[in-house]
């Protein structure tokens, strides 16, 4: 993948988590009850998850897997850092935030178990 694709990437998941922090304002979804945080997850996660599916769709045969894994790195890591500074060190929660915001933490984890099997069953129908 190009440097350029990286930098569309990180700023498509750095406008992303800007987004969801301002709607989360004034307690980052700590606001919410539990209940309205895993509806909230669940409606989330099949635009993203058809987003990926898209761009994967799109890519050169033999390349799904490989799209979907660093789709999965780019939802995960930059998001974890964002929210580790905001929330582990600008709120002061530490690595406490974790669970705190377990919200959040789902998408640190939920890419990894999503989008690369995804990837690999679509390279294997490709064949």
């Amino acid at each position: 993948m190009t440097l350029r694709k990286h930098v569309q990437l990180l700023s498509i998941v750095t406008a992303a988590w800007f987004l969801f922090w301002v709607a989360g304002l004034p307690d980052y979804y700590q606001q919410y009850s539990t209940i309205s945080m895993v509806v909230f997850d669940l409606l989330v996660l099949p635009p993203i998850w058809f987003f990926i599916y898209r761009r994967a769709k799109k890519a050169d045969p033999g390349q799904a897997m490989l799209v979907c894994l660093w789709w999965a790195f780019y939802i995960s890591a930059p998001l974890f850092f964002y929210d580790l500074v905001y929330c582990g060190l600008y709120l002061g929660r530490g690595a406490n935030f974790l669970t705190e915001y377990w919200y959040l933490t789902a998408y640190y984890i939920l890419p990894w178990f999503i989008f690369p099997p995804m990837g690999w069953l679509m390279d294997k129908r490709s064949d």
